[in-house]
């Protein structure tokens, strides 16, 4: 085998800045699972095909070690492989190594180096294209009565979907009534944080809501989805199924029909819940094919997932659409009802054209959007990201009298700040106090006192432990 220098230059590790986050949340989850569980993952060549050539799951590093390991018959001893290793790359390469001995990749070993045998096994049968599992999916019979969609169409669904999830986000509780995603879809949203009802009201956007209209689609995709991998046990569903049906979709090919026919019992339970997310298509709900949508088949990969995001996608991040004057108007070129409904959260709208809306950043309108949890520096970073390309010629790209207004603003609402606990008044002498008082001060539980009336309020939390003290000391008091 060819002697291979393993270095590591100032940008690889922004190689694909692009999915970071998807990178980071993956690789976090499956580095969680048992080794049991990663061993059954790794028996089907789609999943191990889908870890190894994906660039937001495997960094360049990590992938060269498992190429370089993955033809040889024989472990090697650690020295060999570090003996290719520059001294400047040498943190890298023990990263790398760490990285893949999480995954059970690499098993770690202090005397040989060898890939897991059973991702060795399926990764080479995915590159020969060997074996007859199905693992990639197969192929359903073409159908001239029920032929494949069309790509566009594909498009459109997949983005409808995906935008009604969004929209449904925005617009709940603030009095307009957008289509509503599927219940299975409110539960997710409920469970992953993104919406919560308020004093027992309507589902409405949270501040990790908000965060998460701020992320590419990629991000936001996989969000959701790793939530549905969490809830996996819960529903009575085959985690390892979940996860391989998922990285199985991301190597089909759009615009193709596939069968149902070889899907396990998890999987096909799925189907109905990757419809309702857009990820796949069905001609009717006991359909025996599917065509997954570009969703799916980007899902390991950096290309848009949809090929125009009217969200928070690549799409408006390259082109911005909102222009804001130092007299807080703002003005969104867009028609949009997703982006328009986002920015009914913190601006006060007041005209629409058909390819413009003019508003403004009111103290209530701040206010309103604080009180549904979302910060002053979401939105400024939502004004900053979605800015119009204009006024990215500016220094500062915002101006500062309406970042530092809407801060202000923030700062107002969190003047006062209510905490529960209780009041210990009416201490029989100086001392009983003073005792008392320093036995909580220990327990670090004191929010407020008042030496003069003989009084202090702790905090809940501490309230137990304040009682006991107090009660034994009354009953060695009588004794």
């Amino acid at each position: 085998m060819p002697s291979i220098t393993i270095k590591t230059t100032p940008d690889a590790k922004d190689a694909n800045p692009g999915t970071d986050d998807v990178s980071h949340s993956l690789i976090t989850f499956l580095q969680t699972q048992s080794q049991n569980m990663l061993t059954r993952l790794y028996q089907k060549p789609s999943a191990c095909l889908s870890v190894f050539r994906s660039a937001s799951l495997l960094r360049p590093l990590e992938r060269q070690l498992v190429m370089n390991l993955l033809w040889l018959d024989l472990s090697i001893p650690p020295s060999t492989m570090a003996a290719w290793v520059t001294r400047e790359g040498k943190k890298p390469y023990q990263g790398a190594l760490a990285t893949l001995a999480r995954l059970h990749i690499l098993p770690t070993s202090t005397t040989k180096l060898a890939l897991n045998p059973t991702f060795k096994s399926s990764l080479r049968q995915a590159i020969t294209g060997g074996g007859t599992s199905g693992s990639f999916g197969v192929l359903a019979e073409n159908d001239e009565k029920h032929p494949a969609p069309e790509i566009d169409a594909l498009d459109a669904y997949a983005l409808e979907r995906w935008e009604t999830i969004l929209y449904y986000m925005v617009s709940s509780g603030t009095g307009q009534f957008p289509a509503k995603p599927s219940a299975g879809v409110l539960y997710l949203l409920q469970r992953s944080g993104l919406m919560a009802r308020i004093h027992g009201g309507a589902l409405q956007i949270t501040s990790a809501g908000f965060q998460f209209l701020l992320h590419p689609p990629h991000v936001q995709l996989w969000e959701l989805l790793l939530q549905y991998l969490q809830m996996a046990e819960e529903r009575q569903m085959d985690l390892v199924e979940v996860i391989s049906f998922l990285l199985m979709l991301s190597t089909t090919e759009l615009g193709k029909d596939y069968s149902t026919e070889n899907l396990s019992a998890t999987q096909k339970a799925m189907l109905e819940d990757l419809r309702d997310y857009g990820l796949i298509k069905q001609r009717t709900a006991t359909s025996r094919r599917f065509s997954p949508t570009r969703l799916a088949t980007t899902l390991t990969s950096s290309s848009p997932p949809l090929p125009t995001s009217a969200g928070s996608g690549d799409g408006s991040h390259a082109q911005g659409f909102i222009v804001l004057e130092t007299n807080y108007r703002l003005y969104a070129y867009t028609d949009n009802p997703l982006q328009i409904a986002v920015l009914n959260l913190f601006v006060t709208l007041k005209s629409r054209f058909p390819n413009l809306v003019i508003g403004a950043i009111t103290r209530d309108s701040v206010k309103k959007a604080l009180a549904n949890g979302i910060t002053a520096d979401q939105i400024i970073s939502y004004l900053i990201t979605h800015a119009h390309p204009q006024m990215r010629r500016n220094k500062p790209l915002l101006p500062v009298t309406v970042q530092d207004q809407i801060r202000l603003w923030e700062l107002e609402k969190n003047r006062m700040k209510s905490q529960e606990g209780y009041l210990y008044t009416a201490f029989a002498s100086q001392a009983d106090y003073e005792y008392v008082l320093n036995y909580a001060k220990q327990l670090d539980v004191v929010l407020w006192e008042n030496p003069s009336r003989r009084c202090f309020f702790g905090s809940l939390e501490g309230h137990a432990n304040i009682r006991g003290f107090i009660e034994r000391r009354q009953t060695a008091g009588n004794a």
